[in-house]
This record gives C-alpha cells, sequence and structure tokens, in this order.
C-alpha cells in the first residue's frame, strides 16, 4: 500500500463475553482464548499501515479476563496513543473483584454505563444470564460509594416497554439522583430500541411503533430527550418503516463504506471485518491465518466484501423494494434501517434467494 490510513482502530475479541443479550449487535459467537502474544502478532501486522493507531483487547465485554490490568498495559506499547476507559464497564466483574471499581477509580473514570430491560425476570431473559439484573443493582451501589456515577440504558421492544414503570421504580426507590448528587455528579438514564442488526434483527416482530411511545414514563421520557439533546421522542425513536420506505424508495444512491480512520474487528479466528454492522460473513475482508493484513486492507480499499459490493453496485432503491415493507409502522432512525436492509439484501443474495 502507498498511503498510510491516518488511523486504524483494532479492536480484538479475545475473551468474548459472559453474556448471551438478545439485543446485541454482535451476536453471539462463542468465546475465544486468545494470548497477549496473540494481540501482540495482530497488532503488529496493521500498525505499519497507519499514521496513528490503537489496539484494543475486547469488543464484546471489557475487562472481562483476570489479567485486565496487564491487556492495559499492554496496549500502551502497542498503540501510538491509548482512548481514556470508556464508560462500558465489565458489570460481571465488578462484583467479583474487588480490585476492579478501584483500578477504574485510578484511570479517572467518572461515570459507568448499565444496560436494563425492565424487572428482574426480563433483564435477565434479554441478558442471556441469571442473576444479571441483581448483579447490576450491586454495581450500581458499588459505583457510586467509589464515587462514579451510574448511567442507565434500557433497551426497548414491545415485550418489555411495559416494564419501563419498574426502571422509573428503581430509580426512584434508589434515591439515584440524590445520591449521585452528593458527590457532584449526575444521574442519567435513557431508553431506546437500539439497531436492527444481528441478534436484534431477530427482535424485527417486537420493534417499537409510535403508539408504544405513551408507555413511557414522563421521568424517563426527559431522561431520555435531554439525553439525545432532542425535542420530543420522536427525534430518538425515528420515523416508521412505512416513512422511510417511501422516502428511499426513490433513491438510486449507491455508496462506500470506506473511511481513512476504519475501524476493525478481528474475532477469535482471527476474521477481520469493518466496525460498520454485525462481524457476520458477509462483511468479512478476510481472514489473518490466509491473508495479510495488507491484503485485508486493500479489500476493505476495494471493497471486495459482499456488503461493501452490494451497498456500491446496487441501488438503494432496489434494495427497499426488495427488502422493507411499505406497510410496516415500526420505528428506525434512518441509517440503521439502511443497515438492516443492506444486512437483509446480502442474507438473501448469500443464501441464494436472490
Amino acid at each position: 500500500m502507498e498511503d498510510k490510513f491516518k488511523r486504524i482502530d483494532l479492536c480484538v475479541d479475545m475473551y468474548g463475553c459472559p453474556n448471551r443479550c438478545r439485543h446485541c449487535w454482535v451476536g453471539h459467537p462463542q468465546n475465544g482464548h486468545m494470548t497477549v502474544n496473540d494481540l501482540t502478532e495482530i497488532a503488529a501486522q496493521f500498525r505499519p499501515y497507519a499514521r496513528e493507531f490503537e489496539v484494543f483487547d475486547w469488543y464484546r465485554e471489557p475487562d472481562f479476563k483476570d489479567n485486565y490490568k496487564e491487556l492495559w498495559e499492554l496496549r500502551k506499547q502497542l498503540s501510538d496513543k491509548i482512548t481514556p476507559h470508556f464508560e462500558l464497564i465489565s458489570v460481571w466483574r465488578i462484583v467479583r473483584d474487588s480490585e476492579y471499581v478501584k483500578w477504574l477509580v485510578s484511570l479517572g473514570l467518572s461515570k459507568a454505563q448499565l444496560t436494563l430491560f425492565g424487572g428482574e425476570t426480563t433483564t435477565d431473559d434479554y441478558t442471556g444470564r441469571k442473576g444479571a439484573y441483581r448483579e447490576i443493582l450491586q454495581a450500581i451501589d458499588i459505583l457510586i460509594e467509589n464515587k462514579i456515577f451510574p448511567r442507565i440504558q434500557v433497551f426497548v421492544n414491545k415485550d418489555n416497554i411495559g416494564e419501563l414503570p419498574l426502571v422509573e421504580k428503581l430509580i426512584l426507590e434508589e434515591h439515584l439522583p440524590e445520591r449521585c448528587a452528593a458527590f457532584g455528579g449526575e444521574f442519567t438514564c435513557f431508553v431506546h430500541q437500539g439497531s436492527c442488526d444481528r441478534e436484534n434483527a431477530k427482535l424485527y416482530g417486537v420493534r417499537v411503533t409510535q403508539d408504544d411511545l405513551q408507555k413511557i414514563p414522563p421521568l424517563l421520557s426527559d431522561y431520555t430527550r435531554k439525553h439525545f439533546h432532542a425535542m420530543n421522542l420522536n427525534e430518538v425513536f425515528g420515523q416508521t418503516e412505512r416513512e422511510l420506505y417511501q422516502k428511499l424508495i426513490t433513491d438510486a444512491s449507491t455508496g462506500s463504506y470506506v473511511v481513512d480512520s476504519p475501524v476493525l474487528y478481528v474475532d477469535h479466528a482471527y476474521n477481520v471485518y469493518p466496525n460498520i454492522s454485525a462481524p457476520v460473513p458477509y462483511w468479512c475482508l478476510g481472514n489473518l491465518k490466509e491473508s495479510s493484513a495488507e491484503e485485508i486492507l486493500q479489500n476493505y480499499l476495494s471493497g471486495k466484501s459482499v456488503a461493501q459490493t452490494v451497498r456500491r453496485e446496487i441501488p438503494l432503491c432496489e434494495i427497499v423494494k426488495q427488502c422493507g415493507d411499505p406497510s410496516s409502522l415500526r420505528l428506525f432512525g434512518e441509517q440503521d434501517y439502511i443497515d438492516y436492509l443492506v444486512n437483509k439484501y446480502c442474507e438473501r443474495k448469500t443464501s441464494g434467494v436472490l
């Protein structure tokens, strides 16, 4: 390659995740058992092709493995400069490892995001792990005790939006705003439906519609609008599929996903994907056991994955015609809807339907 990328962020799914969330856009691949040598070698292959490079040891559950401190220090060595710790933390670890929260504090973490889906049974079911809800409550207490304020996100569909009053009750009964304010922090919360790829695409049938938004309690509505800087909930939840279908059915444009600062995912089997949608075969750029990093990056630039080829060669209106539903009242953000349709088109194409 003659020119280097401005920046490459390389995320390696070294160990996977303890959860199997029903809404997870990266899916449920098996957990890996990669080593620090694996991470070092993978990073070394990509680093020469970026003017600025950063490697991550996860893209599902951060800090999942016992050697999370060692991995943080290794990332410093392998990267030009590492990003401060994200607000995503391991709930699984924070309730099992008393040193973890102290380490987060030492890194300067001031807020952490936790995910609920309603009450205990529903949250456990959506998280795919019994006991998850109680661990989240325990994590909230641990965070506040250490002056890290929690931010709760709630994913909603038709089958759980009716449980939002339970989330509101939790916030009020646990006095979360007051407890955060006591150390100068601010409790925040938001509700949304998420994207519609991989596991979440399986929930298409129960995706929220306009009439569901009135079920969001005023307190959670206020928190949500504040979080998204939105005037109303429609700015958060988007338009109906019917409206988007009518808008896009005349759009004959094609598109490219190539950028000068790509984020790349490497799974436990060394398959490489662009961080555009779910890491599935039709997005795959190649496998590091079979191809060099240079070849994989050239595949990215040339748009050789099935999904990139579809978006580059097939007019959007044709994708909408083949895969959209002109009568659906399900709510989507426009880009989420386009991504959903591209994935659906690729699934049909690779299965021989198209």
